[in-house]
């Protein structure tokens, strides 16, 4: 029995202001947690199957995310629409080498990189976000561990990019894009897997293992985090 992708989890230096952010840009209710955790959940609506979860760390944020959120645009329109916000929000424009490119962009408040795409077909059933997109040395490859994670089918890749799409062909796509930069430290922004009901953890964790994920030492916690093939961390939770 295969996990699901439940969140999207960034560390965070104050997670009730950088979520207030997302909170406004992206529409989406936002939900405080006892342990200081702030959700950005997506309503029903919008088709997104995870939540955006930000968590209290006490580490600063050093180097480039190996893993970011692209938003869509149904239109130019409603790019500058959204770059606009951004900016009012707080966003800055950042600049890692993409050079004359058709989309934007950016840096949340506490530097999370994202992009505000041009309007692209694809797109336009995944509701706010378009993408949750993970830097790679072999995008086929880890598309393929992720697309065993996740239960999602790989439905194209050309080389520098490899996508996943959920099955009922809603809500953001994971996608796996070719780069160059070496992961240094623990990345700052990961994915959080859970069994569904009937499932359960310790299975699951054999399972990764067997694909090629690296168990971490178990914590004073219900959840287990590992690593995938390329050193990504990953949080398995609870069946839900």
């Amino acid at each position: 029995m295969s996990t699901r992708l439940i969140n999207v989890v960034v560390d965070s230096g104050d997670p009730r202001a950088i979520a207030g952010f997302w909170h406004e840009l992206l529409g989406w209710p936002m939900d405080q947690q006892p342990t200081g955790e702030v959700d950005v959940v997506p309503p029903p609506e919008d088709g997104c199957g995870w939540d955006l979860v930000f968590v209290p760390v006490p580490e600063a944020r050093t180097v480039k995310n190996r893993l970011h959120l692209d938003l869509a645009s149904g239109s130019a329109d409603e790019q500058m629409a959204t770059l606009d916000r951004a900016l009012s929000l707080g966003a800055t424009r950042v600049d890692i080498g993409q050079g004359n490119v058709p989309w934007f962009v950016l840096a949340d408040p506490e530097g999370n990189e994202f992009c505000v795409l041009d309007s692209r077909p694809e797109y336009h059933r995944a509701g706010a976000v378009a993408a949750v997109v993970v830097d790679t040395a072999d995008p086929p490859a880890l598309a393929e561990f992720w697309s065993a994670a996740t239960g999602w089918p790989v439905v194209r890749t050309d080389g520098a990019l490899t996508s996943l799409r959920a099955p009922d062909g809603r809500g953001p796509w994971l996608e796996f894009l070719r780069g160059t930069d070496p992961r240094v430290g623990k990345n700052r922004v990961h994915l959080d897997v859970a069994p569904t009901p009937g499932g359960s953890i310790a299975a699951e964790v054999e399972r990764f293992t067997a694909l090629g994920a690296t168990p971490a030492e178990p914590g004073p916690h219900p959840w287990r985090t590992l690593t995938d093939p390329e050193g990504n961390e990953f949080c398995v939770l609870t069946p839900r």
